[in-house]
């Protein structure tokens, strides 16, 4: 399996693909080891020709000057896929260069040179941070200074300098073979690209180019992001076919959960730097703030992992990865060139954090609504319930989502708790449409409902429920009268669902229930539970089980709060002492449990939620804001921008996953592999928190906040599934590794 490149519609892929057989056809890896010492020089591959005939080089260009009018978007495609095949030469500076100028379209002099890079010129460009000095005489104005490490400066035909004078910075377009114009090539670790230093004596700059700075600076990081995320993608698939087929004590090795949970590992650093990389693109054109949350966010999370993820290939490779015969360290080398260049790390996270302080990244879903109607509908309906309330409180709470009343009774009238349900219970509401009426709810300042742990149970009966079952159950449910919950784990069967023992027995008129469930959520609050008993003990494991529709009322129940390592309960243990379920509370037929229980599965991909902020950033804002921390400002800054960049990766990763689904597109991995990552980030911003608080970690949980919260840490990272689980799902279907 390839993992997810950055193209998201049906004409970026297919723009990827053009990509990807110009790149096997041209054999890049081979050429740059035939070829290193001229490509370090600054020589164009052979190839430059047919990469400037197939317009990549000019993808993002307008028309007007030769370009294909396509957008950053259709460039990060082209970057992506060259990052993949890791195409040795000038691209990515020059279209950087390129990328940067082309805000000053419409003027003469940007125009000209624009043409220019669309016939094929190649570019480089030098950021204010160089510090090359700019002085205005009689003859105009003059660069002088001695940069740092430029990028494709040597391949450069014309540079896009920044020059400052103290005051201001301003832009200008020099040529390469300028008078006063010098570069020295330096040794580069890429051995398929140059860098060198660039000298300005006195060299004459002509008139300055309108730039927008702080834009220009996130161009080239974002670019650089998009290829480097391409590389990283070339590792991780390289890893997977590896452990696939390399053979040890009789079997692939990709059979071993160690080298499972490593390949898992890599896939979703590489989907979480691709989903960065792209959420950088598209946050270009953003408010500063913004642009800087999704450059940051691309900074550490794609550049900042490169390295990283190079060296999880070697590590799944072994030894033959170490070689010099192999491509492995090609794509080292350039990782390491990259992520060197954007800078150290910890400067990214201090910009971050300080933009983070002010607000999440902004992940509001583009809607592509054509038909007023339905909304018109969706509002109508919420301006009435905003004239009602819901009382409360709730079985399991007491918020407005939750509680049941007159607000509650009417969107479940309407359909509007379950949308995606057949009528009368939902509206059979597609991916745009549930976002539609999510987007009204924020709109009406309404709390969108909830049903608990029913979010996940109720559809399933909704779908498959008798007349009988549905009439009793159903409506009580979606308005929020009776409470349900999931019965699935044992004391000996976890995660491990089809290995559970609890007996049903049938008897007259029904089932007796005999057993016990264990870490079941809210089943003291409940009224209803879903249980999946065994009703075959011959049968094989996912054979012979059945779905129950339990009373939690019934005789024969008995519920047992587990008190928690925080001194919350909401688990408990359920125990079945001959308790009685009737045939009319059979959901489905007996011995089809297993069936449903994948079918629960799939009701919940009926499911599309907004990308919402996960609260870690709450959290650690919070200690700032009351300077909580106990070490320096400054370190606390920068742990709230490393947390923040993993959570916008998370969003960003489902934000293309649900652009993917208003497309049409079937469901992707993604749910499975943000559920993993967030399984993590869960972990390490709670000992974040716990971190910057020093001392007062030290002080009780109904005193310390961080300190509840992380000691409540396993309802988020066990409830839904262990890491360990999830990494096995994401190595075996997602990456199609070989099971035991």
């Amino acid at each position: 399996m390839r993992t997810v490149p950055v193209a998201l519609t049906a004409d970026q892929a297919a723009l990827a693909e053009t990509v990807a057989g110009f790149a096997d056809r041209h054999a890049g890896r081979e050429y740059t080891r035939k070829n290193t010492g001229s490509l370090k020089q600054g020589a164009r591959p052979e190839f430059w020709s047919g990469l400037v005939a197939l317009g990549l080089t000019g993808v993002h260009l307008p028309e007007s000057v030769g370009g294909q009018g396509g957008t950053l978007d259709d460039l990060a495609v082209v970057l992506d896929e060259s990052g993949r095949a890791l195409l040795p030469g000038p691209l990515l500076p020059t279209v950087v260069a390129s990328a940067i100028l082309a805000t000053a379209a419409g003027v003469a002099t940007a125009d000209a040179a624009l043409r220019r890079f669309a016939d094929g010129a190649t570019g480089a460009v030098i950021p204010p941070e160089h510090a090359v000095a700019v002085s205005t005489g009689s003859d105009g104005a003059r660069l002088t200074g001695e940069t740092g490490l430029v990028l494709g400066a040597a391949a450069a035909e014309l540079l896009v300098v920044a020059g400052t004078d103290g005051a201001q910075t301003r832009w200008f377009l020099v040529e390469r073979s300028a008078p006063g114009v010098e570069v020295e090539v330096r040794d580069g670790a890429d051995l398929g690209r140059d860098i060198g230093v660039v000298r300005f004596r006195e060299v004459s700059a002509g008139v300055p180019v309108d730039l927008d700075t702080g834009r220009a600076g996130a161009v080239a990081v974002a670019l650089a992001a998009v290829e480097v995320a391409g590389v990283i993608r070339w590792c991780a698939d390289t890893a997977t076919a590896y452990v696939k087929s390399r053979t040890q004590f009789g079997r692939p090795i990709g059979a071993f959960q160690a080298v499972q949970h490593r390949t898992a590992q890599l896939l979703i650093t590489s989907e979480l730097a691709a989903a960065a990389a792209w959420d950088a693109v598209r946050g270009l054109d953003d408010d500063a703030r913004q642009r800087t949350h999704a450059v940051a966010g691309a900074a550490l999370t794609a550049l900042g992992n490169a390295v990283h993820a190079a060296v999880e290939c070697l590590g799944l490779h072994g030894a033959i990865g170490f070689t010099w015969e192999h491509d492995l360290h090609l794509y080292w080398r350039r990782a390491i060139s990259l992520s060197g260049l954007a800078g150290p790390a910890e400067s990214w996270e201090l910009r971050l954090g300080e933009a983070a302080l002010h607000g999440p990244r902004n992940f509001a879903v583009p809607l592509p609504e054509t038909d007023p109607s339905f909304r018109e509908w969706v509002s109508e309906i919420l301006d009435r319930a905003a004239g009602l309330d819901n009382p409360g409180p709730s079985k399991i709470g007491d918020q407005d989502s939750v509680n049941p009343g007159p607000r509650r009774t009417l969107l479940a009238d309407s359909g509007l708790v379950s949308p995606p349900m057949a009528q009368p219970y939902g509206i059979e509401a597609g991916p745009l449409e549930q976002l539609i009426l999510q987007d009204e709810y924020d709109r009406h300042g309404i709390a969108q409902p909830s049903m608990g742990i029913g979010q996940w149970v109720v559809p399933i009966v909704l779908h498959r429920g008798t007349s009988d079952q549905l009439a009793r159950l159903a409506g009580p449910a979606l308005r929020g009268e009776e409470i349900w919950c999931q019965l699935f784990s044992e004391p000996e069967a976890g995660s491990d669902v089809a290995s559970l023992s609890l007996r049903a027995t049938r008897v007259d008129g029904g089932w007796e229930l005999n057993g016990q469930k264990i870490w079941t959520t809210l089943a003291h609050r409940a009224d209803w539970g879903l249980l999946l008993a065994r009703t075959d003990p011959e049968a094989e494991r996912h054979r012979g089980l059945t779905m129950f529709l339990v009373d939690m009322h019934a005789a024969g129940v008995e519920v047992r709060p587990i008190t928690q390592a925080s001194g919350d309960a909401e688990f408990n243990e359920v125990f079945f002492d001959g308790a009685f379920v009737p045939d009319t509370m059979v959901l489905g037929e007996p011995g089809q449990g297993w069936t449903l229980t994948l079918e629960t599965l799939a009701q919940e991909r009926l499911f599309i939620g907004g990308v919402r902020d996960p609260g870690h950033n709450k959290r650690l804002q919070g200690i700032i804001e009351r300077a909580e921390y106990a070490g320096s400002r400054a370190d606390a800054v920068r742990t709230l921008g490393r947390i923040s960049a993993r959570g916008a990766a998370i969003s960003a990763l489902n934000l293309r996953e649900t652009i993917r689904r208003l497309d049409g597109q079937p469901v992707g991995p993604a749910t499975s592999i943000a559920k993993a990552a967030a399984s993590m980030l869960h972990t390490d911003a709670a000992a974040a928190a716990l971190n910057l608080i020093g001392p007062a970690a030290a002080l009780g949980a109904a005193l310390s906040e961080p300190v509840h919260h992380e000691l409540d840490i396993p309802t988020w990272i066990i409830g839904g599934g262990t890491l360990e689980i999830q990494l096995n799902t994401i190595a075996t279907l997602v990456l199609g590794l070989p099971r035991k």
